[in-house]
């Protein structure tokens, strides 16, 4: 099984592999944050629930990291459990006392649409070289044609639901929904870039919907 094939497999739930760069994700906000509620939050716990721990790693870190340069403190929850450990909400109830959160930012998987489809080369290339012959002014041509081998393309479409809780409240406060759509090919491997591209638009609209310091 090849490199590519393995970590598409790796990931199960959120499986994303990419040849270009992640388009932007689009953001729907599905629940306004209440007049009442106690915002800003300056010490988020970060939960993501997906089958694959690496996946739910990979999210965690770069939400703490997108949270950290915005000036609020934020602790992922992978760093203080394994693979092992129940998801149950006495782990993260455990965790939000251990760390003092006020508020615990959850992601989880709405769906993932994928395809596969064989990629060929449209931009066939010739080069030609001209070589004397024995004879007097004739000349023989030859030609060279380039052509790229067949890849596989994945094609992928992905739906996270996220909800922030107040701690204080013991509810959640605020909810959206993010999607992507992204290719990969059998050559470039940029899988990382898919969750760099979710949390920067899930950080950016806690932001904007002063979830956060600005």
């Amino acid at each position: 099984m090849t490199s590519i094939l393995r970590k598409t497999l790796l990931i199960s739930g959120l499986a994303i592999v990419l040849s270009a760069c992640a388009a932007s994700s689009r953001v729907v906000r599905v629940m306004d944050v209440p007049e009442s509620a106690d915002t800003p939050y300056k010490k988020v716990l970060v939960v993501s629930l997906f089958n694959s721990f690496d996946a739910r790693r990979y999210l965690e870190k770069e939400i703490v990291d997108q949270l950290s340069g915005f000036g609020t403190e934020a602790v992922a929850s992978t760093t203080m459990m394994n693979s092992l450990t129940p998801v149950t909400r006495e782990t993260f109830v455990a965790m939000v006392d251990k760390i003092g959160a006020d508020a615990v930012l959850v992601t989880r998987l709405v769906s993932l649409e994928s395809d596969t489809k064989i990629k060929k080369d449209d931009n066939t290339r010739y080069k030609y070289s001209l070589d004397s012959t024995y004879y007097y002014n004739v000349y023989e041509i030859n030609a060279t044609m380039y052509v790229e081998p067949e890849t596989l393309e994945f094609n992928h479409s992905v739906r996270l639901a996220t909800q922030l809780i107040s701690v204080a409240r013991q509810e959640p406060i605020w909810a959206i929904e993010s999607s992507s759509e992204v290719a990969q090919d059998a050559i470039h491997d940029r899988a990382y870039s898919i969750f760099v591209s979710e949390a920067k638009g899930i950080t950016s609209s806690m932001r904007r919907d002063g979830l956060i310091a600005r």
